[in-house]
């Protein structure tokens, strides 16, 4: 069978496991394409050659395929996901110096949640905090905004956000370009085990089951290329399900480990997968839940109201219109062609594209395929819950 090659960049991180593993182990192959992974040094670089027409796809951080699409980040242009890649993943973590004034002022990390700990850190900081994060456009940075900002910190008066890309993490707070980070695993375990960091707070805490990464195309482009859409994203869904086999973790962490691909042990990959972050250089593991997820509850699937509170986060923010940057949100996020494309093979699928974000605190039955489906805890750290319907209205 003659196989069409696609394009897909990624980045150097274990949210690019649905890919790598679609093309390591022949998931996509098997579906008829050939998947030539190009690996890209920076987040720009990726966003710049997908809206270009040098990659077919790519892997990016799930806010920048909609501020493209709003036209506030690099090449306006119309951009769709065809599908969530990884959900959370991210820690918090603060210089030694910063997590022993918040000891002092008698914050307890096995005992505190999100709230706990925020108002602990902002005591600590003594004022602003600046702030590392792998781009300006990123969940880590919605996560951050939201939280510091819902406490009382808010940008940019409080808050310096800064653009450092994830392996130079523990080199800028060992430097003292930053305070604190916001980055995926297994990067802020690495800075703490290098002495550079502590790590105070995983991302879940703050929203407990945020997009990450997303399969990005052009608009339009799988539209234009139906089969080759349908490959593409039944091989990644494929390689995705394969994934949440926890018999499956130690050989993905053996091909993610690789020169390839991460570049790292693999049992530094391993821990992630895992969900065990080592929280200091003493050798502390903390074991978190959903560190990171690829499958389980409709994990995949692209959520439109996700895309809207991202879009809504960003419109406030940066004084945009928010109607129009609701229109823009739903159009990028292909909660409509993920079903087209993977209902006939017998994929669980939500019965809605929407729903209000923050609502469940518990694992819930919903409506679905086949009846099935359950969705786990989403709550926000703050019991706030978004209302696309009510919290999209100008």
């Amino acid at each position: 069978m003659s196989l069409k090659t696609l394009s897909v960049g990624f980045v150097p991180l274990v949210d690019a496991a649905p890919l790598v593993v679609a093309a390591e182990l022949g998931f996509a192959e098997a579906e008829g394409v050939h998947l030539a992974l190009s690996r890209e040094p920076s987040w720009s670089a990726v966003r710049d050659k997908l809206a270009l027409g040098a990659l077919d796809a790519a892997q990016m951080l799930s806010p920048v395929p909609i501020a493209m699409s709003m036209g506030v980040s690099g090449l306006p242009s119309a951009m769709e996901v065809l599908s969530v890649l990884s959900v959370n993943g991210n820690v918090v973590g603060v210089t030694p110096a910063l997590a022993a004034r918040m000891r002092g002022g008698g914050w307890q990390p096995a005992r505190s949640d999100a709230a706990a700990t925020g108002r602990a850190l902002i005591a600590a900081a003594e004022g602003g905090l600046t702030i590392g994060v792998p781009f300006p456009f990123s969940m880590h940075a919605e996560l951050l905004y939201y939280w510091l900002g819902k406490l009382g910190l808010a940008a940019p008066a409080g808050l310096d956000v800064r653009t450092i890309p994830p392996p130079r993490m523990a080199e800028a707070m060992g430097a003292g370009e930053i305070d604190a980070f916001c980055v995926g695993e297994p990067w802020g375990s690495v800075a703490a085990e290098a002495g550079a960091a502590e790590i105070v707070l995983a991302g879940r805490a703050i929203w407990q089951f945020a997009p990450e990464k997303v399969l990005a195309v052009r608009g339009g482009w799988a539209e234009a290329e139906p089969a080759a859409a349908t490959a593409l994203l039944r091989g990644v869904w494929r390689a995705a399900r394969w994934l949440a086999d926890p018999d499956h973790r130690l050989a993905a962490a053996e091909i993610l480990a690789g020169e390839a691909y991460l570049d790292l042990p693999s049992e530094v990959v391993d821990r992630t997968l895992a969900g065990r972050v080592l929280t200091a250089a003493s050798g502390e593991e903390r074991r978190v839940p959903q560190l990171i997820e690829f499958f389980d509850g409709a994990a995949t699937f692209p959520w439109r109201s996700q895309a809207l509170w991202i879009a809504e986060r960003m419109a406030a923010r940066m004084g945009l219109d928010r109607a129009e940057a609701a229109r823009a949100a739903r159009r990028c996020f292909r909660a409509d062609l993920h079903r087209q494309i993977l209902g006939p093979i017998g994929a669980d699928l939500p019965g809605a594209s929407e729903k209000i974000e923050g609502s469940l605190h518990h694992r819930t039955p919903v409506a679905s395929a086949t009846g099935e489906m359950f969705l786990g805890p989403d709550a926000f750290f703050d019991g706030i819950a978004f209302d696309p319907e009510r919290d999209t209205q100008s």
